[in-house]
Order: C-alpha cells, then structure tokens, then sequence
C-alpha cells in the first residue's frame, strides 16, 4: 500500500528518520520518504493506514 500522509509537527530530516524507524521496527521492508519542507510523508507498506498513524504517534508525531 503507497500512503502519502501529513504530519505537521515534521521539523527536519531527523523527525522523518524517527517515524521510518518505528514503521520499519513493525515492517521491516517498509519504505518511507519525507519532506520537511511539506511536511508530508511517502510511505510504502504492507501495514493499515491506521497502524501507520498509530506508529506515528508512538514517534512523537501527530498525522493530519
């Protein structure tokens, strides 16, 4: 599944490494892209959207 998200509280390259790392803890062959000028997420993964947000959260971030 190809998700494209927002997450507003994106600050730099670091919050968008801190979310891959908790969405690759769950799915290792998950692939995820961000830009922090859009604050918006590109992520490819066999997990629900509604894990994804959940794993968001847990990285200290909040989806739009």
């Amino acid at each position: 599944m190809n998700l494209t998200i927002s997450v507003p509280s994106i600050g730099c390259s670091s919050c968008i490494e801190t979310i891959a790392k908790a969405i690759q803890s769950v799915d290792a062959s998950a692939e995820v892209n961000g830009d922090a000028a859009t604050k918006s997420l590109n992520i490819e993964s066999q997990l629900p959207e509604v894990k994804i947000r959940e794993l968001i959260a847990i990285a200290g971030h909040k989806a739009a």
